[in-house]
């Protein structure tokens, strides 16, 4: 049924026409004018208000040309974005050639889905790539389908807007909305995990453990500069390393819709509040499990784990497709 539906999809696309045009603000304002003055050159048979109609109508002829001039010999290519949150603006870029000629007043977007937003160029000439931000906003989190690049221009007089769409396929992973840890957990496993939850060790952040002279090769930056003046010589400063805890994160089955992007969103915030006190943050969730680690990377990698959850179908089907 699926694979019905999508061949289906595809087809419907394949009907879409090459080009859209659509009206702008000052063009109905630009055709009203039109219209009047055709009336009152009918009605009074004046020639000189029959030359301003031409004037008026092969100017919107011209407008058609020109514009169709400046969608012509473009190629796109979405570079997308390191990190894209639901519910608040993230940097998003394409990159727009111009094979041949120039082109004006082009506006980039994606067609067919709710990302809102769009980048804008003023000026595209031949030859040179040109990379066009946008921020960008979507309103949930989860893989988001991208079908398409959708390119429009004014040019040269804002009478039309007329469109050229790029079929472009892709996915854009949403994380959690950004929010705000109630309270920390206070089920954090103490001791040892791995090799890397020695508890009070030196050269740490801790409290003052001692003072010794420096070793070579050693980090200077630890050097206690009022000591080594008095004693003459360098003198280093160590601190114990505090004890490190380990936490697991959990996302519990069974919830849907506004509960489980709400758990979602939770988890996200706590992950990031105790991975930044130097903590090690592990997560399960129905079809995910991740061994607790340190650092950015470990953020990143529980970010992209939530954002699947849900859509673990999906997930497969991208995993087959690759």
């Amino acid at each position: 049924m699926k694979a019905r539906l999508q061949a289906l999809w595809t087809r419907l696309r394949a009907l879409r026409p090459p080009r859209t045009l659509k009206v702008t603000r000052t063009g109905r304002t630009y055709l009203v004018v039109t219209f009047g003055v055709g009336l009152g050159a009918l009605n009074t048979g004046n020639n000189l208000l029959y030359l301003v109609l031409g004037l008026l109508l092969a100017m919107v002829v011209v407008s058609g040309v020109l514009s169709e001039r400046c969608l012509r010999h473009l190629s796109v290519r979405r570079l997308g974005t390191e990190s894209a949150f639901a519910g608040e603006p993230f940097a998003y870029r394409w990159a727009i050639t111009r094979h041949q000629g120039h082109a004006f007043a082009l506006t980039l977007a994606e067609v067919d889905t709710p990302l809102t937003g769009e980048g804008r160029v003023g000026y595209l000439r031949a030859g040179t790539e040109h990379v066009v931000r946008a921020d960008l906003t979507a309103p949930r989190r989860g893989p988001m389908r991208l079908n398409g690049v959708r390119v429009t221009t004014t040019w040269p007089l804002g009478i039309f807007a007329k469109t050229r769409v790029f079929d472009l396929e892709g996915t854009l992973l949403v994380y959690p909305r950004r929010g705000y840890a109630c309270q920390l957990p206070d089920n954090a496993l103490q001791g040892a995990f791995g090799d890397a939850s020695t508890p009070r060790r030196n050269d740490g952040t801790g409290d003052l453990a001692g003072l010794r002279e420096l070793g070579p090769m050693e980090d200077a930056r630890r050097v206690h500069w009022l000591k080594s003046a008095s004693m003459g010589k360098l003198i280093k400063v160590e601190r114990e390393r505090e004890e490190r805890r380990t936490y697991n994160l959990t996302v519990p089955p069974g919830l849907t819709g506004e509960a489980l992007d709400r758990r979602c969103e939770e988890v996200a915030a706590l992950s990031h509040d105790l991975l930044e006190a130097g903590n090690e943050v592990g997560l399960e969730t129905p079809g995910d499990r991740l061994r607790p680690a340190v650092g950015i990377v470990q953020e990143r990698h529980i970010l992209r784990a939530l954002a699947w959850v849900g859509f673990e179908e999906q997930r497969e089907d991208k995993e087959a497709a690759a």
